[in-house]
């Protein structure tokens, strides 16, 4: 049984760590970089793949027009 006249030991605060503020600084600084640099990478993506898509669809329009007119010459169409 629990005596009453007795209180307990008033528990010690936390102790403060000093490198925890820059800690979390460089943290959140380098999620921001990061978010920063995916949103990036994405935007020259997108460019990216339209340039070469419109590159192998220009490629496409020469050899078709090649072939055609290959086709033309030889059977005299």
């Amino acid at each position: 049984m629990a005596k009453v006249g007795q209180t307990a030991a008033p528990e010690e605060a936390p102790q403060h760590d000093p490198g925890a503020i820059d800690r979390a600084y460089r943290f959140h600084r380098a999620r921001r970089v990061a978010r920063e640099r995916r949103h990036r990478e994405r935007r020259w993506a997108s460019f990216r793949f339209w340039f070469v898509f419109l590159l192998v669809l220009a490629a496409a329009v020469f050899l078709a027009a090649r072939t055609l007119g290959e086709i033309e010459r030889i059977f005299g169409l």
